[in-house]
This record gives structure tokens, C-alpha cells and sequence, in this order.
């Protein structure tokens, strides 16, 4: 079987949600055929890893991204149907690599990672060819949520981007072969925008060799957050825990300390520093020793798609965690019994603070309660290998028909005066 991996992020290093399973999705490929990889590309830095996965993928080939150029294009877009996450996750010559790769390798199957990258499915080099979509989570849905929480302008800008990304997303789940999300609320959230399309669940999982704690569990109080800190959920939820639960915290603990750990802080994430019972790490080259030497984890996001990987990793770690409701909701019935669950700043800290209060060894072990036995990758993601086989194995699609597919697209959920960005189907 011969895969063509489109990614949005280079898949490593996997040290962030969406590299993480698009990691673990390219080893899993590549010990059952062959995988030729097209990732978009964001620094230098990120570019400098793709030799590295040339040891794991047959071919690689990455396409920066011209950030200044799409933030300039995102402006004249907005009068359009085409989502912004199609604009700013671009690149000059990206159709232009697929086109060249499909002609002289032309795969079985194509594999879309999240929605950023399926309307490359519709191009003339791919739309004939077998698709998978992994979605992930329904990113329409993220951009819903923020809009419920964000005042404007930005709260319009986020009700359109969930508006016309969602009727794409709709598209893009009737031309696939199949969808794939992490979890029954995402597969119910793309059921109900994609009427008809096959959705199947491949769930994240977890490397409990890479994080088992090897040591004595840590004895000082300190809680931990990690999270990509310029994400604007996880930058609202830093800032919600420092500033709305972290005083009633001190005030039961004087000896509680927080670490926020992740790359790419804001200016208003930095700015909690200003507290000295609260640390900023920034960009760290591996978090294990940073939630090996905590006693708690936390995850108080009030915006959370998907499953958190952030949860996961904390529990295999050996630190129970307290959660939010949206969070626990996504999270897997195996991992739920070392979580506490919490809504408000009250009673998100007097979670934490019984945590802490409790001695170390019995943190270790409500931490270890949780069964993730079943939760590696290569048992989750098997039926995502099983989904690419079947239709590796179909006919190919009549370009007619995907263009049909993508034509009803627009009839059915472009704006009354709104131009369509896609006027070449």
C-alpha cells in the first residue's frame, strides 16, 4: 500500500498535540507500506527536523509557509466561502509539490491530516484518488466555542470561520472514503454537519514506556500546566487558573507552587510570572522531568476538542489531574478514575488542594488507577491502518463526482453574496 500523508505541521518532534498523533500515524503507515510525507512547514527549526523522518517515510517533502503573506491574503478572504484556515495554513508551492509527487508516485490511498489540509483532496492531482480525512476533532466546533467566549471583533471573525469551515468540513467528509476523529462528541459533531458520511473513531493514545516515572514521586507541591501557551484556549486557561483559582489556592497552601510549561508564551502568559509562587517555562526540549518532579497536573481548559494528550501524558507520569468538564468529556473511560473534575475557580482549587494535601505515595497511586494498559498507539490507531486498506483497496473516484460533491458544497452553504474562493471546480 503507498500512502500520500498530507500534514499541516512537520510530525516531529512530537511535542505537541497534533505532532504527536501525526507521529505516531507515520510509524504506524510506514511498517505497512510505503509513506511518501507533504507537510507544511512554519520556521526553520521545523524544517531542520524533516531529515530525521526520512528514516521513517519513503519521501518527504515540506512547503514553507509564508506567514506575513497569508495574514495579508486572510483580509480580502473574508468576504468569501473560503475558511481561514485554508488561507493561513498555505503555501506558494505546495499544490505545485503534490502535483509532481502524485505524477511520479501516484499512491493507492491518500491520507488528509485535519481539515487544514483535506482541500487538497479536491485538486486535480488528488480528487480521483481514494481519501481518508483524519479530522482529529471537528475543527468548526473549536471555532463555535471561542465565539461563545470571545467578545468582538474577534467573536465575528470566529462565527464565520465555524460557519463556512464547518460546510467544508461537510464536503470533505462525503468525498472521503471515510472521517476519522478521537471520540464519540466528535464523531456526533461531524455526523450532524455531514448527513450520510462514514465516521469512524480512531482514538489518541499514550507511550507509558517514554513517560513512566522511574523515581520516588515528588514530595514538593508543585502543580503543573503544559500546554503550546500561544494556543488561545490553553492561553485562557493559564491565565483563568493563575488569576481565578491560583489565590484560593495559596491562600490553603502557602507552599503550593504552579509551573507553566510550554512553548510560545504570550506576553499575557509571561506576565503571570509576576507572581512568585508561579513559573513560566517557555520552550523546554522535553516536559517528562518537568511532570516527573510535579505532584499534580491540571488541564482547566473551558475550550477543549478532542482528547487532550496533555492528560494522558500527566497521568502516565504518575500525577492525578484535575480536569474541567470539557475536558473530561473527550477523555477515554480508562483515564477518568484518576481525574477530579471541576468547573468553577472555587472548586477547581480545593481540587487541587486536596491533591496536595494528600501524602505522595497515594497521589502516585490514585495516579496509577488509571488502566492505560490498552491505550498505546499501535493498538489505537489499527483501525485507522484497517480504514486506509479498504480503501486502498477501492476503485478510484470519478473526477466528475468530486466535483459534484464540492458543487453541492457551495450551493448548499455559500452566504448570499458571498463569492466562491474555489471557482477553478
Amino acid at each position: 500500500m503507498r500512502v500520500l500523508f498530507l500534514t499541516h505541521r512537520l510530525p516531529y518532534a512530537p511535542n505537541r498535540g497534533d505532532r504527536i498523533r501525526a507521529f505516531h500515524i507515520l510509524n504506524e503507515l510506514a511498517r505497512c507500506g510505503e509513506v511518501d510525507l507533504v507537510s507544511l512547514t512554519h520556521d526553520d527549526e521545523e524544517e531542520a527536523h524533516a531529515p530525521e523522518l526520512r528514516e521513517i517515510a519513503t519521501t518527504v517533502h515540506t512547503a514553507r509557509v509564508p506567514r506575513m503573506r497569508n495574514m495579508a491574503r486572510a483580509l480580502p478572504a473574508l468576504p468569501t466561502s473560503r475558511p481561514l484556515t485554508h488561507v493561513l495554513l498555505d503555501a506558494p508551492d505546495l499544490r505545485a509539490i503534490v502535483a509532481r509527487l502524485t505524477a511520479r508516485r501516484r499512491p493507492d490511498v491518500v491520507l488528509a491530516y485535519c481539515s487544514g489540509m483535506a482541500r487538497l483532496l479536491f485538486d486535480d492531482a488528488l480528487r480521483s484518488i481514494p481519501a481518508i480525512v483524519d479530522f482529529v476533532d471537528v475543527d468548526s466546533e473549536k471555532w463555535r466555542a471561542l465565539a461563545c467566549v470571545t467578545a468582538p471583533p474577534r467573536r465575528w471573525i470566529y462565527q464565520r470561520e465555524w460557519r463556512v469551515l464547518a460546510a467544508f468540513e461537510a464536503a470533505a467528509a462525503r468525498h472521503a472514503r471515510a472521517s476519522v476523529v478521537v471520540n464519540e462528541r466528535e464523531r456526533n459533531s461531524l455526523a450532524h454537519i455531514a448527513g450520510g458520511a462514514r465516521v469512524e473513531i480512531v482514538p489518541n493514545g499514550i507511550d507509558l514506556h517514554a513517560f513512566q516515572p522511574y523515581g520516588a514521586p515528588a514530595r514538593a507541591r508543585t502543580v503543573i500546566f503544559c500546554g503550546v501557551m500561544n494556543y488561545a484556549p490553553n492561553e485562557h486557561a493559564a491565565t483563568w487558573l493563575a488569576e481565578a483559582v491560583w489565590p484560593h489556592v495559596m491562600r490553603r497552601r502557602h507552599d503550593a507552587r504552579l509551573m507553566l510549561v510550554g512553548a510560545d508564551p504570550t506576553d499575557r502568559v509571561r506576565g503571570l510570572a509576576v507572581d512568585p509562587s508561579i513559573t513560566v517555562t517557555g520552550t523546554v526540549p522535553d516536559v517528562r522531568p518537568f511532570l516527573w518532579r510535579s505532584a499534580v497536573a491540571v488541564a482547566p481548559l473551558t475550550t477543549a476538542r478532542g482528547i487532550q494528550n496533555k492528560v494522558l501524558e500527566a497521568l502516565a507520569s504518575g500525577l492525578p489531574t484535575v480536569v474541567t468538564p470539557a475536558v473530561a468529556q473527550g477523555l477515554p473511560a480508562e483515564a477518568k478514575p484518576a481525574c477530579a473534575v471541576a468547573r468553577d475557580p472555587e472548586a477547581f482549587a480545593a481540587a487541587i488542594v486536596e491533591l496536595l494535601d494528600m501524602e505522595a505515595i497515594a497521589r502516585r497511586e490514585m495516579a496509577m488507577s488509571a488502566n492505560l494498559s490498552a491505550l498505546g498507539w499501535s493498538e489505537r490507531l489499527a483501525p485507522l491502518v484497517t480504514v486506509l486498506q479498504e480503501a486502498a483497496g477501492c476503485p478510484a473516484m470519478a473526477p466528475d463526482n468530486a466535483i459534484a460533491t464540492f458543487r453541492q458544497f457551495e450551493r448548499e452553504h455559500s452566504d448570499v453574496g458571498m463569492r466562491s474562493s474555489y471557482s477553478k471546480f
